[in-house]
């Protein structure tokens, strides 16, 4: 029991460490006391943060994410899919397969936020909602219309279709709910849960937010850089990027006309972009062979690879994968250095072209969309092991969806919170003090002012009206004009001066007179 004790204890500590902020400072040699008392009551509380952490780590994420380990000169790159399969258990099992429908494909997929259901879409207009827990086909339609893209939006219930004219909101039973002619042909969809809005991008370029609640407009706006099919949204701020065949990258919100980011990202034309799940790194790739990982605050490049890649995606434990042709790569930051490195890859059937790769929520799986249909392979340590019931729980029923949605529609977010930096959200901003003028500068202005007016050039009109009495009279009248507002600020700093003096009238009396002034009532 004793050794059990001291083996906890131990791994209490390390938990601990994890989370102090650094080494304690030292304040032996502080001689200001009240800073040392202020020093000593934070580092108090930084040791007790640190063991309120560890143990919430211990008793609420018993579960611990696990990753492939190579052994000696191995290489986790060259572990294939059969001999993790040979490893794992029945249940991981399941979630590798292969669909094939050759006649509906390419497809693209889309997961909900908890990772339970799957939204697959063919081109040629066959589209099937996928129990992922069961492997249970709820609901499969033929729209008979070319289909480009598919989203979930705030649960299983409702998804959107970019079909050929316009896109359609259906229901899980797949009706039909609504026809957003408004949109036009749409291209690529995203969904903007937080906020409850759909973002879609048209083959002429125009940007469109509607909200889904109310059915309201909210933002049409055009981009001018010409058609894309290349939009991601950034999970942690709600902002739009658009890649383009230019190669700049521009960021959106839906309450203004312009980006409020355009920076030029590769020579040549963007197919892919993807956000870390900290809203603090993008990916993106261009056609002229090169992946590159970028940093959102500095908006500088980190990291660039060689490499195309037709689709991108970000896991939740900030997994990168990369897909083209029927080749997929998964790059892995294990350090924390921001260096991406190859962790897994995986080679399709050959002629399989790869459309769409997206890691399933909650899950070590990997969903990539091809040319034949859908498949699903296996990425250990992609997925967060724990999940908070309150944000999303893989495994929750009707009532607690029923309530989830109305919490969801309490806490909703209006357009104009998204923004580059959510955390000015709320607070206030600083008033701006305007520096007064001096009265050299107050002069030049007025003799500037004054020369402008006097060399000013007057139309010749008709007789009568261009005499020389009437062209000086209208010349200092422009003068007097030019001097106003220069001679009012100086009127005003002058009244404003002596009601200051005659506030205090103790320092314009003489001393003798002082003891007449009318005293203020207690």
């Amino acid at each position: 029991m004793a050794a059990k004790k001291e083996n906890n204890d131990d791994e209490m500590d390390e938990k601990v460490k994890k989370y102090l902020r650094g080494e304690a400072a030292n304040l032996e040699g502080l001689k200001d006391k009240k800073l040392k008392g202020q020093l000593a009551v934070r580092e108090d509380l930084y040791g007790k943060s640190a063991k309120t952490a560890a143990k919430i780590e211990k008793w609420l994420l018993p579960s611990e994410g696990g990753y492939l380990e190579a052994e000696g000169i191995e290489k986790t790159w060259r572990i294939k899919q059969e001999s993790i399969a040979r490893e794992i258990d029945i249940s991981s099992s399941k979630n590798q397969y292969d669909i094939v429908l050759p006649e509906l494909g390419p497809y693209t997929l889309d997961f909900t936020s908890n990772g339970r259901y799957m939204a697959a879409a063919g081109r040629k207009g066959h589209l099937a909602i996928v129990d992922m827990k069961t492997l249970n086909l709820i609901k499969e339609i033929q729209v008979k219309e070319t289909v480009r893209d598919v989203v979930y939006l705030h649960n299983e219930l409702f998804f959107a279709v970019a079909e050929k004219k316009y896109p359609y909101i259906y229901n899980r039973d797949g009706t039909e709910l609504h026809c957003l002619k408004e949109h036009g042909a749409v291209l690529r969809l995203q969904f903007l849960k937080n906020h409850f809005l759909l973002a879609s991008i048209n083959k002429f370029g125009q940007l469109h937010y509607q909200d889904v609640t109310m059915g309201e407009m909210v933002g049409n706006f055009r981009t001018g850089l010409g058609r894309t099919d290349v939009m991601q949204v950034n999970p942690f701020n709600g902002v739009v990027a658009l890649g383009h065949s230019s190669g700049t990258v521009t960021m959106w919100k839906p309450t203004s006309s312009v980006p409020l980011v355009k920076m030029l990202c590769h020579p040549g034309p963007v197919s892919s972009l993807a956000f870390h799940p900290n809203g603090h790194l993008m990916a993106t790739s261009g056609k002229e062979n090169k992946i590159k990982i970028w940093d959102l605050r500095k908006f500088e490049v980190i990291q660039t690879m060689l490499g195309h890649a037709k689709t991108l995606n970000f896991s939740q434990k900030g997994l990168l994968a990369a897909g083209t042709g029927s080749f997929i790569k998964v790059l892995a930051d294990f350090s924390g250095s921001q260096n991406y490195n190859s962790y897994m890859t995986h080679s399709m059937a050959k002629g399989y072209q790869v459309g769409k790769v997206l890691f399933r929520p909650y899950e070590d799986v990997l969903g990539i969309g091809h040319s034949m249909g859908w498949s699903s392979i296996l990425i250990p340590g992609s997925g967060e092991p724990n999940f908070d019931s309150w944000v999303a729980n893989p495994f929750e029923t009707s009532k607690q969806r029923r309530e989830k949605e109305v919490h969801s529609l309490l806490d909703k977010l209006p357009p104009e919170t998204v923004m580059l930096d959510p955390t000015k959200v709320g607070t206030v901003r600083a008033p701006q003090k305007k520096e007064k003028p001096t009265k050299k500068e107050i002069e030049a202005e007025m003799d500037a002012a004054i020369e402008t007016a006097k060399d000013t050039d007057f139309k010749k009109k008709t007789k009568g009206r261009n005499k020389p009495s009437k062209r000086a009279k209208k010349r200092q009248e422009m003068i007097e004009r030019a001097k106003k507002p220069l001679l009012e600020q100086q009127i005003q700093e002058h009244e404003t001066s002596r009601k200051k003096q005659k506030t205090n009238p103790e320092i314009e009396m003489p001393k003798s007179l002082q003891r007449f002034v009318r005293q203020k009532a207690t």
